[in-house]
């Protein structure tokens, strides 16, 4: 019997509850976030940074036009170890290795980070990276919420809003190509409660929380006044121009 891997940072679709409505929400919202990124992919190596288990690899390969090779990072011995288990060929390869650290002398025509850049106390200092790994009109796609998600996601070290993520990138020689809004309404009551078996990951002691740390309270009061109960996230493909 397969290790069961998946938990509210790491999904695999197929084990998913079929009656947790935001479970199934997230698979679709992740595979669609990959199929827009295959659709404006460049042809030739595709690096898939942060890559989890590694579904998102198989379909920048299949989806993308003409990739020659995909490769998925990702910092976890067990994902890595399903993914070159259930989606590894002849084209498609994954490596265990920290993104901060990784490196490949070839360079990338397109490099995408998927729901990566929340987890890092510098997210910047992974955009710099990335950018140095990417080939001269390479394309660069990557998501983040842009809601509030640092108070009741506890892996979650950076909030970003619309504004921020478009401006961390601004400091780099990357022209803006297209983007992904996506929209995802949540049950507040089943969240509160943690009836779906993904939101027993949700942060203890909330409430604690929110007295430690008052800012953070006021910015999910504006999200929620503002978006009602619904998670936001924005995927934009920039193009490498020097």
């Amino acid at each position: 019997m397969e290790k069961k891997i998946n938990t509210i940072e790491r999904i695999i679709p197929y084990q998913e509850n079929s009656a947790d409505v935001t479970g199934q929400s997230t698979i679709a919202l992740h595979l669609q976030r990959y199929k827009f990124a295959a659709k404006y992919a460049n042809p030739g190596r595709i690096l898939d940074i942060a890559c989890g288990v590694g579904y998102g690899t198989s379909i920048l390969a299949e989806k993308g036009k003409n990739i020659v090779e995909a490769i998925g990072v990702d910092i976890s011995k067990d994902a890595i170890k399903y993914a070159m288990g259930h989606y590894a060929n002849q084209r498609i390869y994954f490596q265990e290795h920290d993104a901060m650290t990784f490196t490949d002398k070839k360079g990338f025509d397109s490099i995408v980070s998927i729901e990566t850049l929340e987890h890092l106390p510098n997210p910047n200092s992974l955009v710099k990276h990335l950018h140095e790994l990417l080939r001269h009109g390479g394309i660069f796609i990557a998501s983040v919420p842009i809601t509030p998600s640092k108070d009741a996601n506890p892996y979650h070290l950076h909030d970003f809003s619309e504004r921020s993520f478009r401006n961390m990138i601004k400091k780099y020689a990357l022209q803006e190509v297209a983007c992904l809004l996506q929209i995802q309404p949540y049950p507040i009551f089943k969240t509160l409660k943690r009836e779906e078996s993904r939101m027993t990951d949700l942060r203890q002691n909330l409430i604690s929380y929110y007295f430690q740390h008052p800012m953070a309270a006021v910015k999910r009061f504006w999200a929620t006044l503002r978006y009602g109960f619904t998670n936001r996230y924005l995927t934009i493909a920039w193009q490498k121009k020097f």
